[in-house]
């Protein structure tokens, strides 16, 4: 047995932290004691100075494919986290026949972000079906607790084939998905993920196959976890799936419903008051940063809610300059922006670029106005003299600061949306856990450390069923983090070109994480992730 000694223990429920002992026997905690009052003779942990907390639970990634070749899952462990989520916004790759490889790949491109060329070169197709998906996961290790969900877009393709982005399901096709998920849970799914959003254009230009489906076709299917009284549902909420189909379908299978994604507009607490009034166990997920993205006009996935740029995704990528040179078609994005993004043009930065060095931290708003332009023909037109090339920061949402912090400190609301393993090249929320700790509990005080911590961990594990994780606590696993309250905080984003076929991605390592165990394994010590080592397991949920 190993005692943990002189940390402030936070123990993820909310109350306050206190000096205490932790008793920990393999992977259990077996005793939580006054401090000093842990049985002698046993190896201490000294962790005088630190917080101990729980492992954090990043419940909204998208590490499918990257797993199969990232075991370590970078760079989410570096700030805490010990257990993640996958399988979100009904996107992964399983189930998948061979001849829809290249269309789940397009998708993952276009939607999350994902550099096809690492996708093709990644991922070892050593299965179709779910269940075997999960064996693979399994087999290989993970540094990592992993959990997964089963998606509704690979889901949709795997049943009806090409159909699947152009028409409703059949009755039959239905009852063969609500069969799939019933598999996909009786081998250790965590939940069924969709999506309704309009944004997510996928393969070809095409909608996503998920939201083809109608709002029955999604409660025929949640049938599956009510049948089993297990799972969660995750869904990127719709025009056709809003908060009464969301609110119904909890209360249809009682279990609980998160949704994607709130962010901290004027309108965001008056859906939280009405989500609650519609009943059901309902979480509306939000971000605790900005979503900023750097990207560039060849990739404009994150844009796709304005129609033109989801045309521009119709394009070959070699195709895509003809098409932003066309006056048609700026006409159409110039409408197209100003209603859904109003005159944003002063939250895009020119961020990285080898042409436009002399503008690079400039807003377009403000070159257009030095140039007496159209700011939407100067961001093109800065695009295309680097042949689409240029990066650029680009203030998507959630960047109202007072709003965003009433909504973390809202207890109606899940901590989400890092979107770890997607967007690769043009974010890294990966950090979310470090940021939250340094920026809404050190810096402005608008959390308290124990609240932060249980919007970290248990919350998250009771809301996708996670069974023993989340809590200091006996029975519970030893999944901990020893940081120090004063110094954590992500450090400095740096890109790299470390994914198969040598694609690029950016990274951040932590501070103040001075140590993690996972499964009661060492996975960090003296600020340094342990090499070599997966203490983590695939999460199987059971009854």
């Amino acid at each position: 047995m190993r005692i943990f000694r002189g940390a402030k223990v936070v123990d993820g429920t909310g109350t306050p932290g206190r000096a205490a002992d932790v008793v920990v026997d393999g992977d259990r905690i077996v005793a939580v004691t006054a401090a000093g009052a842990a049985p002698a003779g046993h190896e201490v942990v000294n962790l005088d100075g630190l917080v101990l907390a729980p492992g954090f639970v990043d419940c909204h990634t998208h590490y499918d494919a990257q797993v199969l070749w990232d075991r370590d899952l970078t760079p989410s462990g570096a700030h805490g986290v010990t257990t993640v989520v996958m399988g979100n916004c009904g996107f992964g790759i399983a189930p998948t026949r061979p001849e829809h490889r290249d269309a789940i790949a397009l998708t993952l491109e276009n939607v999350e972000g994902m550099a096809v060329e690492a996708l093709l070169a990644g991922i070892p197709w050593t299965f179709e079906t779910f269940p075997e998906y999960l064996d693979a996961i399994e087999r290989g290790g993970t540094r990592l607790n992993v959990a997964v969900m089963i998606g509704h877009s690979p889901l949709r393709l795997f049943v009806m084939g090409s159909d699947a982005t152009e028409r409703t399901a059949t009755a039959e096709e239905i009852a063969t998905m609500r069969r799939l998920v019933g598999e996909a849970l009786d081998a250790g799914a965590v939940g069924f993920a969709s999506s309704q959003n309009s944004v997510h254009v996928g393969a070809w230009g095409k909608p996503v196959p998920s939201r083809l489906a109608d709002a029955s076709e999604i409660m025929e299917i949640g049938q599956a976890l009510a049948e089993r009284n297990r799972g969660a549902v995750a869904i990127t909420r719709g025009p056709s799936f809003d908060l009464p189909e969301l609110s119904r379908l909890s209360l249809t299978t009682g279990r609980p419903v998160t949704w994607t994604a709130l962010v901290s507009d004027a309108a965001s607490f008056g859906l939280l008051d009405e989500q609650r009034a519609l009943g059901g166990e309902v979480w509306p997920q939000v971000s605790c940063r900005p979503i900023v993205m750097l990207l560039t006009l060849s990739d404009p996935g994150a844009l796709a809610r304005a129609p033109a740029f989801a045309e521009i995704l119709t394009q070959a990528r070699e195709d895509r300059p003809t098409l932003y040179r066309d006056p048609a078609w700026r006409r159409r994005i110039r409408a197209d922006y100003a209603e859904l993004f109003g005159s944003r043009y002063d939250r895009i930065f020119v961020q990285e670029t080898d042409v436009h060095r002399d503008l690079q931290g400039r807003s377009i708003a403000a070159i257009a106005a030095e140039r007496n332009a159209d700011p939407l023909d100067t961001w093109v037109d800065l695009a295309l003299a680097e042949d689409l090339r240029t990066r650029f920061r680009v203030v998507i949402a959630n960047d109202n600061e007072q709003r965003l912090g009433r909504l973390l400190d809202d207890e109606r609301t899940l901590l989400g949306l890092s979107d770890a393993g997607a967007h690769a090249s043009q974010l890294c929320d990966a950090v979310f856990s470090t940021y939250l700790l340094q920026h809404w509990v050190r810096e402005t005080g608008v959390l308290s450390l124990e609240k932060a911590i249980w919007r970290l961990t248990s919350h998250p594990a009771e809301v996708f069923g996670l069974g023993g994780r989340g809590r200091i606590a006996p029975g519970y696993f030893a999944d901990l983090v020893a940081f120090d309250p004063d110094v954590v905080a992500p450090e400095p984003t740096e890109r790299v070109f470390d994914l198969p076929g040598g694609a690029d991605r950016l990274v951040a390592d932590s501070r103040g994480i001075e140590a993690v165990w996972i499964n009661g394994q060492a996975s960090r010590l003296d600020g340094k992730d342990v090499p070599g080592v997966r203490p983590g397991t695939l999460i199987r949920q059971s009854n």
